[in-house]
């Protein structure tokens, strides 16, 4: 790794870290934060609990690991700092105004430059020499395409009936207020960055690698904050469907399948310099 750049985003994501646990505590602790209707302001929480209990942690674990040498660490890293972008770009744009507006800004901000800087900072043809012969890039290309091909499609197909027609879809009523923002962060986050993965790494492109594995931890993660959101808005009272998680819950464990594979794929000496 390119020493400059590493310490960049090391820096700026220990600040993402520290902002992820506030936002995500304030969230559950102070109750009158939210100024949404009770469907989204369950679904808020049940994210948080996400955040703050998976999400922050791992991103500061992956951080010191990185910091150790591990190059592993270093992916966890960087697909932790994806999500934090997904994630505080969700609230950013999706919560009413609340008093943490300037924090969720802050977080979109930080964990976009730092994500830059720590890419910048990976020599990916190095790395790539660093896996172990054997890896199944045509199942796991195949994954991540049929992720992105699946809701590209779906979303796209959404739309169109709707200018055709005028009705909504039904997985996105089930999803509630906001679902369409959830559609656009996955039409310019997940979809391109899981075609583009897909076709460096059937090419056997270097990036190919780092970006696959980026997607699949970051991926893991939003999967696993979309279902708690859906559980919550069950369990909390204001939803009763389960629709969402027939979408959520099957990516999210293919996603953890392919994280684990890819990063298992890296030799166990593997260090960064």
């Amino acid at each position: 790794m390119t020493p400059a750049p590493r310490r960049t985003a090391a820096r700026l994501s220990v600040a993402v870290v520290l902002l992820m646990a506030l936002s995500s505590g304030a969230g559950l602790f102070a109750h009158d934060l939210y100024r949404d209707n009770a469907l989204v302001a369950a679904r808020w929480y049940g994210s948080d609990l996400v955040t703050l209990g998976v999400a922050a942690p791992l991103l500061g674990i992956a951080l010191l690991g990185a910091w150790g040498g591990s190059r592993r660490a270093v992916l966890v890293w960087m697909g932790m700092l994806a999500y934090s972008l997904y994630n505080a770009a969700f609230y950013l744009f999706g919560a009413a105004f609340n008093s943490l507006f300037l924090v969720y800004a802050a977080l979109v901000a930080l964990s976009g430059v730092a994500l830059v800087f720590g890419l910048l900072s990976i020599d990916a043809t190095a790395l790539h020499r660093q896996v172990q012969p054997g890896l199944p890039v045509r199942w796991i290309g195949g994954f991540l395409a049929g992720v992105a091909v699946t809701l590209g499609g779906l979303y796209g197909a959404f739309s169109l009936r709707h200018v055709a027609t005028g009705q909504g879809p039904a997985l996105l009523d089930a999803m509630g207020p906001r679902a369409h923002l959830v559609a656009a962060l996955h039409l310019t986050m997940v979809v391109p960055v899981g075609l583009l993965a897909a076709s460096w790494l059937w090419q056997q492109r270097p990036w190919g690698y780092v970006w696959a594995t980026l997607w699949a931890v970051a991926g893991a993660a939003c999967m696993l904050s979309l279902s708690a959101a859906t559980v919550a808005a069950v369990v909390v009272g204001p939803s009763t469907t389960w629709m969402p998680l027939l979408l959520w819950a099957p990516i999210g464990v293919g996603c953890v399948l392919v994280g684990g594979v890819l990063l298992r794929a890296l030799r166990p000496d593997s260090r960064t310099r």
